[in-house]
């Protein structure tokens, strides 16, 4: 499927209405004024959707984060920044990760393999600004960078979907928590 906007529009909103097991390639073509055969012969499946979508993801996300590592500043406060800007990608699209199955999520989200991993465009970001505030002294040295980046990106973007989502939480107070709790934890460690 080559990735017309309009159609995946309408299969956000079809995923955002119905949820992932429910947004049937015929509720897709409805959102989009389409028929369900004018999608078939464009090659669109649900798979092709959804990778579509992580891709639209991807490239928002790679977006959202040049900012914070191109940011004059120590790396602890260009890594506040990013963390900050991965909620706001949240926000934006809260309707679709939540309305997303842990399968769908998996695969925007995740490598394949046994050992599964955060997909390295999402964590490459935050493990830069770990070895950068290591270097600069800001952050806590990480034993492995691509494993304390891989648990930061998900320490942030979940609970924070969470919070907004489930418990109506305000975005602000939902941000500074746990934005606040998590940089407390990289922060470097006080002599006594």
């Amino acid at each position: 499927m080559s990735a017309d906007p309009h159609i995946l529009a309408a299969a956000r909103q079809a995923i955002e209405r119905h949820g992932w097991r429910d947004a049937t390639l015929e509720r897709i073509a409805d959102e989009a004024g389409l028929s369900r055969m004018t999608l078939h012969r464009r090659g669109v499946t649900r798979d092709a959707v959804l990778e579509s979508l992580a891709q639209a993801f991807e490239a928002e996300y790679r977006g959202a984060m040049w900012p914070a590592l191109t940011a004059p500043g120590s790396a602890r406060e260009r890594l506040e920044q990013a963390l900050v800007a991965l909620c706001d990608m949240c926000d934006a699209n809260m309707g679709l990760l939540a309305a997303l199955g842990e399968s769908a999520r998996s695969g925007i989200f995740h490598e394949q393999g046994d050992a599964v991993l955060t997909r390295s465009v999402f964590t490459e970001p935050v493990e830069r600004l770990l070895r950068d505030g290591a270097a600069d002294g800001s952050l806590e040295p990480a034993a492995d960078a691509v494993e304390t980046a891989d648990v930061l990106f998900n320490a942030v973007a979940w609970p924070y979907v969470h919070l907004r989502g489930r418990h109506a939480w305000p975005a602000d107070r939902a941000r500074a928590r746990i934005v606040g709790l998590v940089m407390d934890g990289i922060a470097p460690r006080k002599e006594t």
